[in-house]
């Protein structure tokens, strides 16, 4: 057990940490590494990691959610073994099932490129990892009761920057006493801060007191090199930013994480503030924060995230650019308009739908059922727009087109920032607006230099459109980041089979678990502390092996 101080309110805080940490270490991977994770659980509940932005290239078996994996139970052990294949960039990993998230329990994954590809930009000094989140005082199993009951998050204790935090930046809202984050930095060294939302629910503006933030990267694409005061920074997505220690060191130097979309009176003591210290400082951080855009200003943010663009000039993974995939040329296969809608009853309890539809987790994962072809399991009709008929739980997939290419726009009919993941891919964010989207607005998309991702916000009474190329056989999950949206059915899987079998897909792994009406197949693993038998995927690359041990402990915050 660890204990250690957070800001806001003297309260015992149960947290996930991983091999005694919080937040956990970073896997610092090259491209195209094995990467073999040995996952010891000794939660009281099941327990997934799944990993934000690594796309496990027709290995959907180590996607780590309810559809593609059987639980890790408490006190078991499970490897996971997967290749970064054809990766660069910043990306998180954390627990998909049960809330679990808003307990912790989330760390980095940094994707260096190889040696003969050169970056896009000087090598920095130094590489600075933050993650930035909104914190209640409340355990993840209340949170979770709450929203079960129909019960608002309602506003956070606190923003967190790597668990700690904030500053005593005003000694009206800030109590005396707790510990902060401190950045240690040299004069006129340029640093690379990847910077990660891992919160519930809340978009948070980052910003550095009189430092630009020149954004080079965001989930593994390079970005055309832009200089911004601030960015907003949605659920579940990750930056990089180039930061040059320019200052004169007066005094040290605000860090910034505050909600945005919120009134700014009540949510005051809801702001996460770090301390950028230079080894020449002359003095601490004082005088009020950096400001940060008008709180309800929606263009401003859709504005910026337009202005975030492919650097199609770039080698990434591989040494030719990233413009030589010319999405824009590409002839649309299928079509998906998905409207999400505020959490509603159905069958009595609160439920949030994609489409009309609440996914109905079964209890033998999708994966699995296709593997043991299991009828009856899930269904391929999920449909491409609004149905004139109830909300209804389903388990209800998409029926993709192996090599087809994909569009879908998000349309939010919900009052808060709804943010959208698609596992397995990076997709190309060409186009946002306010209001509901038309075939018309095809028009406005950007086909050339719209960046891939793997996370996209979409502004409340806004639609947001992004194009996939369905190129990776596998059952990939498309969720809600947002954990509240999450947790109610705000979520669906998109089962892509090549019909030639060409055997390409990874076959079933040798240490699956078996659970749902697989049950009788598994071996009891109880206790068992030693790496389960994982085949490494490829002999011919760097493996990497890490033990992650999971656990509850006591913080106070």
């Amino acid at each position: 057990m660890q204990t250690v101080s957070l800001s806001k309110v003297r309260e015992l805080k149960i947290v996930i940490g991983i091999n005694g940490e919080f937040p956990g270490p970073v896997l610092n991977v090259t491209t195209n590494w094995n990467v073999v994770i040995n996952v010891k659980n000794d939660l009281d509940e099941p327990l997934l990691l799944t990993w934000n932005g690594i796309q496990h290239r027709k290995n959907s078996w180590q996607d780590g959610v309810s559809g593609t994996n059987c639980p890790i139970q408490a006190g078991w052990n499970w490897t996971y073994d997967f290749q970064v294949k054809d990766q660069i960039g910043s990306f998180f990993y954390f627990p998909s099932l049960n809330f679990q998230r808003a307990a912790g329990g989330y760390g980095g994954i940094t994707i260096n490129n190889r040696a003969i590809i050169p970056l896009p930009f000087a090598l920095p000094d130094a590489d600075v990892t933050l993650f930035i989140t909104d914190w209640y005082t409340k355990s993840h199993k209340e949170l979770r009761k709450d929203i079960e009951s129909g019960t608002n998050l309602g506003i956070p204790d606190g923003i967190l920057i790597n668990g700690v935090g904030p500053f005593r930046f005003d000694e009206a809202i800030v109590p005396d006493g707790f510990p902060f984050l401190t950045i240690n930095v040299e004069a006129g060294k340029t640093y690379r801060f990847r910077v990660h939302n891992v919160g519930i629910s809340t978009s948070l503006n980052f910003r550095i007191q009189n430092h630009n933030l020149l954004l080079v990267e965001t989930e593994g694409s390079y970005t055309v090199q832009q200089n911004y005061a601030n960015m907003d920074i949605h659920v579940g997505q990750s930056f990089s930013f180039l930061v040059t220690m320019d200052q004169n060191a007066s005094s040290d130097y605000y860090v910034v994480a505050s909600p945005r979309f919120v009134n700014s009176s009540s949510w005051a003591k809801a702001t996460g503030v770090a301390i950028l210290h230079y080894s020449n400082s002359q003095g601490p951080a004082s005088g009020p924060l950096p400001d940060p855009p008008n709180d309800f200003d929606t263009y401003f943010s859709m504005n910026q995230a337009r202005s975030i663009r492919w650097n199609v000039s770039a080698g990434a993974a591989r040494p030719n650019p990233q413009g030589s995939f010319k999405y824009g040329e590409i002839t649309v296969t299928d079509v998906y308009v998905i409207l999400n809608r505020p959490a509603e009853l159905i069958n009595g309890k609160w439920r949030t739908t994609l489409n009309g539809i609440s996914y109905l987790t079964p209890s033998t994962p999708l994966k699995l059922a296709q593997q043991f072809n299991i009828s009856g399991v899930y269904k391929l009709d999920f449909p491409n727009k609004l149905m004139n008929r109830p909300a209804k739980l389903d388990t209800s997939l998409i029926n993709g087109t192996f090599k087809g290419f994909m569009e879908i726009i998000f349309q939010n009919n919900d009052t808060t920032v709804q943010n959208y993941h698609l596992d397995g891919y990076a997709f190309f964010v060409v186009g946002m607006d306010i209001g509901v989207w038309t075939e018309n607005s095809r028009g406005t998309y950007n086909k050339w230099d719209g960046v891939a991702r793997c996370t996209t916000q979409v502004f409340p009474g806004a639609w947001t459109a992004i194009l996939v190329s369905l190129d990776s056989a596998g059952i990939w999950n498309l969720r809600a980041q947002n954990l509240d949206s999450w947790y109610l059915g705000q979520e669906l899987y998109v089962s892509v089979v090549n019909p030639e079998s060409d055997g390409s897909e990874a076959a079933l792994p040798d240490n699956a678990i078996y659970c749902g009406v697989l049950s009788s197949l598994q071996k009891d693993q109880a206790q068992r502390v030693k790496f389960s038998g994982s085949p490494s995927v490829s002999c011919s690359s760097t493996t990497i092996l890490v033990l992650l041990i999971i656990a509850f402990g006591a913080f106070i915050g």
